[in-house]
């Protein structure tokens, strides 16, 4: 039996037909699967923009909060003198005197916070406004001890600086400054009395620097340890606001250690005392 050729071939376009529908099903089946794919990590995405909308919306209100809390004491404090100073009652020499120092002395408190949230607030939006260059960390570091030299010997405290001088990172001076002074003012704050701090290089790569910066102090409870690094965190309430500190030291520290493509750490020592481990990135 002879089938004729064009049987043949409306067969096999039939087939090829058949196939084609199927790959295009088969295609379009893909295309929706990946279309809802991109939908749900869309949808996903729109979630995390609006979770991290409303932490920072949290954050800002949590910190509006805490920055009129601290302003509450040294405003207070300064309008109640200067109702006394400029009341009807005479005021003896002596006592106005004294009314003047703390005025003074409330009002440093005022603009060291005031530099202190303005600091954290430039890091967080305009990171990119900080200059870079290439500075010495040992150098940075021993300009902050040279300017806390009276603390240090009111306090008995001895300094160790191991840094080298080839330590060198490209990045900024003020910043670098403040990781330093702030470290060495939380030892000075609350680490105790006739103690040590060393500061020291416990490795290197090619592209970072590994610091470690501890006291022999007091330490700190555990507990207190994931939010050291927290703003407004006053481990002792009365002691913090007599020792003038403004809650924001160790905050400045992680941001300007992240500012510089580091990460920092902090735990209690064995031996006694808070150490501290943190990065730079060289270049």
């Amino acid at each position: 039996m002879n089938i004729p050729v064009w049987t043949y071939v409306v067969a096999a376009t039939v087939f090829l037909m058949v196939l084609f529908l199927a790959w295009n099903h088969l295609r379009q089946r893909r295309l929706i699967r990946q279309l809802k794919d991109l939908a749900h990590s869309l949808e996903d995405s729109k979630q995390q923009i609006i979770k991290e909308q409303e932490r920072n919306r949290r954050l800002k209100q949590e910190m509006t909060n805490n920055i009129a809390h601290e302003l509450k004491t040294p405003v207070s404090s300064i309008r109640g003198y200067l109702e006394i100073l400029l009341g009807d009652k005479p005021v003896e020499e002596t006592k106005k005197q004294f009314f003047l120092e703390r005025c003074y002395s409330q009002t440093l408190r005022l603009s060291d916070l005031i530099n202190d949230v303005s600091l954290i607030n430039k890091l967080e939006e305009s990171s990119d406004l900080f200059p870079k260059e290439h500075v010495s960390l040992r150098g940075i570091a021993e300009e902050a001890v040279l300017e806390l030299e009276e603390a240090f010997r009111s306090h008995s405290i001895k300094v160790d600086n191991k840094l080298q001088k080839s330590m060198k990172v490209y990045g900024n001076h003020a910043l670098i400054y403040s990781i330093f002074r702030n470290l060495f003012e939380n030892a000075i704050l609350y680490a105790g009395e006739c103690i040590d701090v060393v500061l020291e290089c416990y490795k290197e790569s090619d592209e970072m620097y590994y610091i470690h910066f501890y006291d022999t102090g007091a330490g700190v409870e555990e507990s207190y340890l994931p939010v050291l690094f927290d703003r407004f965190l006053r481990i002792d309430e009365g002691r913090s606001r007599a020792t003038g500190g403004t809650g924001l030291g160790l905050s400045i520290v992680k941001h300007a250690v992240l500012f510089h493509g580091g990460d920092i750490y902090v735990r209690n020592r064995e031996e006694g005392g808070l150490e501290f481990f943190f990065s730079l990135k060289k270049k």
